[in-house]
């Protein structure tokens, strides 16, 4: 079952990159510039503040029927109600998470090697976050980058949804989608934009040329 939007590009809040501005607002232009999921990802903050901004979130994502899928955190995922969750290699395992969620929750995971990609075929997982495709300050912990023979090479060994996240910007996109990537996720490109939904509409149209290239 798709539990997800096609295209799928995601929002990655993080607000360190958003001057002093309230996330609802970035979030909100960025929807009008054609972001169809949020990825609540607030690493620094205390779990009940990152509750609150949840539920700020929602208030904006839910009226639209944008999911919002929380970072890391399953119990703020499930207090918020929210549509999904996203883990890496070293937070919850896949089938905890999975069983506390329930069948029809959005499930992410990311990945950093081809090993673990393909290990993660068996896993009941809604996509793979291909993490990172270009180095970037976002993911300093991060394993070496993708890059775009990375990522066609992983294209060509799994059917998983890929999304793409780590250097991905409107002048990287469109190369990016034509690798194979089915979404792309962005952070300091939309949070950190001046106008957050020009700025998502300049990825998003990147992405659709890209989309049209490997399809063409």
């Amino acid at each position: 079952m798709n539990r997800l939007p096609d295209p799928l590009l995601i929002l990655v809040t993080d607000r360190g990159y958003a001057g002093g501005r309230p996330l609802p607002e970035i979030v909100r232009a960025a929807l009008r510039g054609g972001v169809t999921a949020v990825q609540l990802r607030e690493k620094d903050c205390p779990a009940r503040e990152v509750l609150e901004i949840g539920k700020s979130l929602l208030a904006v994502c839910r009226p639209l029927g944008v999911p919002l899928i929380v970072n890391d955190r399953a119990d703020i995922a499930l207090a918020l109600g929210a549509e999904g969750l996203h883990v890496g290699q070293h937070d919850l395992s896949v089938r905890d998470a999975r069983r506390l969620l329930g069948p029809g929750a959005v499930l992410g995971l990311s990945v950093e090697t081809e090993e673990q990609a393909i290990d993660a075929e068996a896993e009941d997982v809604d996509y793979l976050g291909v993490s990172p495709v270009f180095v970037t300050p976002t993911k300093p912990d991060a394993r070496n980058a993708w890059g775009i023979e990375g990522l066609r090479r992983l294209r060509r060994r799994t059917r998983r949804l890929l999304v793409a996240i780590g250097g991905v910007n409107a002048r990287t996109a469109a190369a990016v989608a034509a690798a194979g990537a089915d979404g792309l996720a962005v952070v300091s490109a939309v949070c950190g934009a001046d106008d957050p939904e020009r700025a998502a509409r300049e990825i998003r149209d990147a992405m659709d040329e890209g989309r049209a290239r490997r399809t063409a």
